[in-house]
């Protein structure tokens, strides 16, 4: 299969591509397309990077990398939060999320950022496989959002010494 892989900033979205990424979300949690767009309007910012992979002109693969920012000590930095990466039920097992997740970390070390996400334990494994690292419960703490699972990053080295603080929403 030959697929069309594509990494734009949200400003360079077009409509119908934001609605195909609405559509796609809509295909895998129980939220409404509605419920979707407006998600999307009130959390998703200009420069976010939104990664999508396309198979003969459809949407089959998206990521979102959202630009946030954590505190290491009193530094402020910048960082990308993982958001979201789904691939259309009809295309899993065919090496999609593979393309996808090579072309996220591509993404992440050309912009010189570390990555974070969130996930469930079922999923450390698929992560790792794309040298994501485990990161201690003791060496972060979210600064505005609660959650009860676990913390991966790729593209950065965890200090012994300091706690990272990360916000989402920033």
């Amino acid at each position: 299969m030959e697929y069309l892989l594509l990494s734009k900033k949200t400003k360079q979205l077009k409509k119908k591509q934001i609605h195909n990424i609405c559509k796609l979300k809509n295909s895998h949690w129980n939220y409404s397309f509605k419920s979707n767009l407006a998600w999307f309007k009130k959390n998703v910012k200009s420069y976010d990077i939104h990664n999508l992979i396309y198979y003969k002109s459809k949407l089959v693969g998206y990521t979102l990398l959202r630009i946030r920012t954590f505190y290491l000590g009193k530094t402020k930095n910048k960082y990308f939060y993982f958001d979201t990466l789904i691939v259309e039920k009809k295309f899993r097992n065919k090496g999609v999320s593979h393309f996808l997740m090579k072309l996220n970390n591509q993404v992440i070390k050309e912009n010189n950022k570390i990555s974070f996400l969130i996930c469930l334990n079922n999923l450390i494994r698929f992560y790792k496989k794309f040298s994501w690292k485990i990161m201690p419960q003791k060496k972060f703490s979210i600064g505005d959002h609660s959650f009860k699972s676990n913390g991966m990053y790729f593209n950065g080295k965890v200090l012994n010494k300091n706690k990272y603080i990360f916000y989402f929403y920033k």
